[in-house]
């Protein structure tokens, strides 16, 4: 595995994310890391790795765009001084292109995502010892249809990133398509967007094994 004794591991992103964390700390008790993938990641990693005495914080918010992390960025990430830093970012950025098509000054189109986003990686780098990127990803497996196509494409400029910073690169579409082909899509989330429980453990499961979770230590 590759998180080591005693580091903090951050969380940033939208929704998905988000889970109804506590504000503004996002950590400690009662569900403070919300009730999606972050909160079972920790989960994972606190029962199954106690010795390590991994710190896992969540800095989601709903609603947010790579612009809006980037307004945040030092306060609730660079301040934050996390060892391991894991990004999830992109589908408001898609998602408002199609919900209201005629409000423009609220999209991010791809060209400012990937600037956006490369320039977030770029200055977190120098801090953290490891880097994951995660894709957005839209739960529907008609690859034509114009928002799975549209978050596909953003999803392409993640994977791009990742490649060329040195990030370790979680496929989250890739993740929901190998179960896409058995449910039925509203089953993992009704909007095609906020995944049921079983959607964020397909979430966790993906992010575990990018950082080398070893499953068979659950055995034991």
């Amino acid at each position: 595995m590759k998180l080591k004794q005693g580091q903090k591991l951050l969380f940033i992103g939208d929704s998905i994310t988000d889970c109804d964390r506590s504000k503004p700390d996002g950590e400690g008790l009662f569900d403070a890391t919300g009730r999606g993938y972050v909160t079972i990641v920790n989960a994972l990693l606190t029962s199954t790795y106690p010795e390590l005495g991994i710190r896992v914080v969540n800095k989601g918010i709903s609603g947010n765009t790579v612009r809006d992390l980037k307004a945040r960025w030092e306060t609730d990430v660079i301040a934050q001084r996390p060892d391991w830093l894991s990004i999830m970012i992109g589908i408001n950025d898609v998602w408002r292109q199609f919900d209201v098509p005629f409000i423009k000054d609220w999209h991010v189109y791809i060209d400012e995502y990937e600037a956006t986003l490369r320039e977030l990686v770029q200055r977190s780098k120098p801090g953290v010892e490891g880097l994951v990127l995660m894709t957005p990803f839209y739960i529907e497996p008609n690859e034509a249809d114009a928002m799975r196509a549209a978050m596909d494409r953003y999803g392409a400029v993640v994977k791009r990133i990742a490649e060329e910073e040195g990030a370790l690169f979680v496929d989250t579409q890739a993740a929901f398509n190998k179960v896409l082909g058995t449910l039925y899509a509203g089953t993992l989330a009704w909007d095609r967007v906020h995944p049921t429980q079983a959607g964020h453990m397909i979430l966790a499961r993906a992010f575990l094994n990018a950082i080398g979770f070893d499953w068979s230590k659950m055995a034991q």
